[in-house]
């Protein structure tokens, strides 16, 4: 940990993330009587996202009226439930990874004008 900021490294919050990744795909395939992770995967994308939504409000919440201790707990919860939505669809963490190289090279405000209106 950062003693003057209080973070941790880029790199120990990206191995914990990595390690979460690799635990959901061990459970993945488990029984859903068993394992969370699996029966939220066994509910498909549509669950997993809803689960998902519940999570971001909840952060959001705590973000405004709540401890750090309880904001990090949430943040937590959220990336959890966004690693189980996007196995649900088949996506990794690289993938997610290759998006996000893809953007570097220009602002955020120039990133969200690129893109097209649906």
């Amino acid at each position: 940990m950062n003693e003057e900021t209080g973070l941790g490294s880029p790199a120990e919050f990206f191995a914990a993330l990595d390690h979460l990744a690799q635990t959901i795909d061990a459970r993945a395939d488990g029984d859903p009587a068993e394992s969370y992770t699996a029966k939220l995967l066994a509910k498909g994308p549509q669950k997993c996202a809803k689960k998902l939504g519940e999570e971001a409000v909840e952060l959001a919440l705590a973000l405004v009226s709540e401890s750090d201790e309880a904001v990090a707990s949430e943040a937590g919860d959220l990336l959890y439930h966004l690693l189980v939505a996007l196995r649900s669809r088949g996506l990794s963490l690289d993938a997610v990874g290759g998006a996000l190289a893809t953007r570097q090279a220009m602002s955020g405000l120039e990133e969200k004008a690129s893109r097209t209106a649906d």
